[in-house]
């Protein structure tokens, strides 16, 4: 395998000098059936709900990414939809997916102007990453040695810039018991690979459906509440939780700090139809 990755990275110029200024998203669980609810929710509603909160909060956003189970299904109804939705904000967006998505029908189906399959980004002082953690047939996740190797020569390449790293897969555990049985089953490898980068500034995930935010080393390490249902935080069992739908705002510092707040949304349509 060369040492430098083949496929070149999207550079971005933000729109404020000295910072990059992005959206998460993730775990929005779109159906091909629009009329389709996930624990009785329509996760369309909620993503729409959710997207306008995005438009609301205004600012000048660089980028979106977009962190796994997009579709519920897998389907191309569903990335359809998503393509639309996306790429009517106006913003690059980045995907990868999750254990419910279907790469394959993602690649041919979540496309439009401004939505891009590339696993680097280069914008103003950051590198951003995006890793494929998902394990075909299974719900937990794992990062292979390509993928590895990836992070590693791309690390190696831009030394100078810092770097943001994104899966799907929970790279910590959560306190929740059932999901972080379903997490990355090789989470120590991944970190010691991080911890061998002083450049890693952060490291961002979906798939638990609950906000979580540490602080290691130097590391931010951070998940994001899921656009439909969250699953309730500290459980030993599976359980659904009664935080709203939400999405994460980062601003990405020159000096390689960042600023982040979770969005919560208001949202009234859970029921149990």
């Amino acid at each position: 395998m060369s040492s430098i990755p083949e496929e070149p990275p999207k550079l971005l110029a933000p729109a404020e000098p000295g910072s990059v200024q992005l959206v998460q998203i993730t775990d929005c669980h779109i159906c091909a059936d629009a009329d389709e609810r996930l624990k009785g929710i329509n996760t369309r509603r909620s993503f729409e709900t959710v997207r306008a909160a995005i438009i609301a909060a205004g600012g000048d956003l660089d980028l979106l990414l977009a962190t796994g189970d997009l579709s519920q299904d897998g389907s191309a109804e569903s990335y359809h939809y998503l393509a639309q939705q996306l790429d009517d904000l106006g913003v690059p967006t980045f995907w990868l997916p999750g254990n419910h998505d279907n790469a394959d029908a993602m690649a041919r189906h979540l496309c439009g102007k401004r939505i891009h399959a590339a696993k680097r980004v280069l914008a103003g002082a950051w590198q951003i990453l995006l890793l494929d953690s998902t394990v075909e047939g299974e719900v937990h996740g794992r990062v292979a040695e390509a993928e590895l190797a990836f992070m590693e020569a791309a690390l190696r390449q831009y030394p100078d810039r810092h770097a943001l790293i994104c899966l799907h897969h929970q790279a910590l555990e959560t306190g929740s018991e059932w999901i972080d049985l379903l997490g990355l089953r090789d989470a120590d490898r991944l970190r010691e690979h991080i911890a061998g980068h002083r450049n890693i500034r952060a490291v961002l995930w979906g798939h638990v459906h609950q906000e979580m935010q540490r602080s290691i080393a130097g590391v931010e390490w951070m998940s994001t509440p899921s656009s439909c249902v969250q699953f309730k935080p500290a459980s030993k069992e599976f359980a659904i939780g009664e935080e709203l739908p939400g999405f994460r705002h980062l601003r990405l510092n020159a000096d390689g700090s960042l600023e982040t707040r979770v969005h919560r949304v208001e949202y009234s349509e859970f029921d149990t139809a």
